[in-house]
């Protein structure tokens, strides 16, 4: 583990500026495919990670649960290592919503385990 490092992933450069779908059929820039290729393994190997929102042209709601629900659901990582370990951030306030949503497909997919 990279102990006091941040890792950071901007979704608009490092992946896509056009993030869609849920499932790997769905096309290439998906949320299954964002989730086990960038997410996971960065929660796994860096202390923190901060995923950046800006640059996006938007979101599909399946993208955001797969992706982040996902975590919880399909990794089996808490919603409160998440919420220690994971900062979701933007500048754009048309993306800000979509922030929001993101927390709230967390805590959706946390609950459900219970």
């Amino acid at each position: 583990m990279n102990t006091g490092v941040t890792k950071r992933i901007v979704i608009a450069t490092d992946f896509s500026p056009y993030p869609a779908g849920r499932f790997i059929d769905d096309g290439e820039f998906n949320g299954t495919t964002f989730r086990i290729d960038y997410l996971a393994p960065a929660l796994r190997e860096f202390d923190r990670v901060e995923v950046v929102f800006d640059g996006v042209a938007g979101f599909g709601s399946s993208f955001l649960e797969e992706a982040f629900g996902g975590l919880i659901r399909e990794e089996g990582i808490d919603l409160e290592d998440l919420n220690e370990k994971l900062i979701l951030s933007t500048t754009e306030p048309d993306l800000k919503d979509d922030v929001q949503l993101t927390k709230k497909y967390m805590k959706l997919a946390a609950a459900a385990r219970k």
